[in-house]
């Protein structure tokens, strides 16, 4: 077996047996691999199979390790600066080595990946998430455990991307490459953002709301998924209850960026005209 194949081995072997911190020499080495973005908790497939069209593939031994990794340490008190801090996981650093910005307090955890060129305003993110190369992580956003965001992706402020350890077959939140997600955004469950999508200002997207293609003569539905370069924003679908007549979240799907929406001034005016305007 190759080297990566005995440490998940080894993993697998102690995710059975439970953990204790006498275990925690193959964790701490996959949790360094992680930091150093040499693993990913998922990946797309094409990664492995250039044929592979789209898909994405969960490394589940991974959630086990980080998993792991809450058993085997213990709590300690961190400084930084003024601020105290009492956890078991310690945050990255040598921000200025890894060519990324961070703005206090801003903070990401162990086992976390940035990009270089990643801007991170005050905000959070959560270990086993990764972030792609040139990302804005804009005031109040959280990047949630395992979510994966990619390349050249804003994340507008108060943006909320879910985390998922557990059940470790759950797929994570995945942002993909040139994505503009809107203030107030709250994406969980696992949903999966297209290349170059954009979220108005105040979306709510879980596993099971509908997204609504409304462009053509008549309605396309997803669920779990926002297609490529798609323009969403917050509607409802009217639904009959024994109390009477209500509508549900669902996200509508109003426009497709184009070339023109490459411009902001164009993209806002979209948005604005269907109430979804981003505001940052």
């Amino acid at each position: 077996m190759s080297d990566m194949e005995d440490l998940q081995a080894a993993i697998e072997t102690l995710y059975e047996a439970g953990g204790t911190p006498a275990d925690a020499a193959p964790v701490e080495e996959v949790m360094a691999l992680l930091d150093r973005g040499e693993l990913r908790v998922a990946q797309p497939a094409a990664d492995a199979d250039p044929a592979a069209d789209g898909d994405w593939v969960v490394n589940e031994w991974l959630k086990k390790a980080i998993l792991l990794y809450f058993r085997v340490r213990g709590m300690e008190r961190m400084d930084a600066g003024p601020m105290e801090f009492y956890d078991k996981l310690p945050l990255k650093h040598d921000f200025a080595d890894k060519g990324v910005r961070v703005v206090p307090p801003g903070a990401a955890r162990y086992g976390s990946y940035l990009s270089p060129g990643v801007v991170m305003m005050p905000s959070y993110v959560n270990i086993g998430a990764y972030v792609g190369a040139g990302t804005m992580v804009d005031t109040w956003a959280t990047v949630g455990s395992c979510a994966q965001v990619g390349e050249n992706v804003h994340l507008s402020g108060g943006v909320g991307l879910g985390g998922v350890l557990e059940p470790v077959q759950g797929k994570p939140v995945i942002i993909e490459d040139g994505a503009f997600v809107g203030s107030r955004c709250i994406v969980v469950e696992g949903v999966r953002v297209g290349r170059g999508a954009v979220l108005g200002a105040g979306l709510i997207l879980t596993a099971t709301t509908p997204v609504i293609d409304v462009t053509g003569e008549e309605p396309v539905e997803y669920r779990g998924r926002v297609p490529a370069r798609a323009i969403v924003v917050q509607g409802s679908r009217p639904k009959d209850f024994a109390a009477g007549h209500y509508g549900l979240p669902a996200g509508l799907i109003i426009s497709y960026r184009t070339e023109a929406h490459g411009d902001r001034l164009q993209l806002e005016q979209t948005l604005r005209d269907f109430g979804g305007l981003d505001g940052v």
